[in-house]
């Protein structure tokens, strides 16, 4: 379930970036792939830095088996990456089209 909110927040956070910043923005296209790599990265780190423990502990406590809080926090660090790594990449075409 994390890795399916990790896609969908980071494609969202890699078009959002791709609107923010134009002159970084890779295509529909090329944000929605920057945003869903990145998104996984992002749920991944958010998970290695302890989080995804507190939230596993949580959901364990949770009658309704549904943590809201460990799922806003994973579509917080999907939108996150995805929107970070889109812009890195699109930094990067923009210096070797120079």
């Amino acid at each position: 379930m994390e890795l399916i909110i990790s896609l969908i927040a980071g494609a969202l956070g890699g078009n959002a970036a791709g609107a923010a910043l134009k002159n970084l923005s890779l295509g529909t296209l090329g944000n929605s792939i920057a945003g869903l790599i990145g998104g996984v990265i992002g749920g991944q780190l958010l998970g290695m830095m302890g989080a995804g423990e507190v939230a596993d502990a949580a959901g364990a406590a949770a009658s309704s088996g549904l943590d809201f809080g460990a799922i806003i926090g994973q579509v917080l660090a999907g939108g996150v990456g995805g929107g970070v790594l889109m812009a890195i990449v699109g930094m990067v075409k923009g210096m070797m089209a120079k």
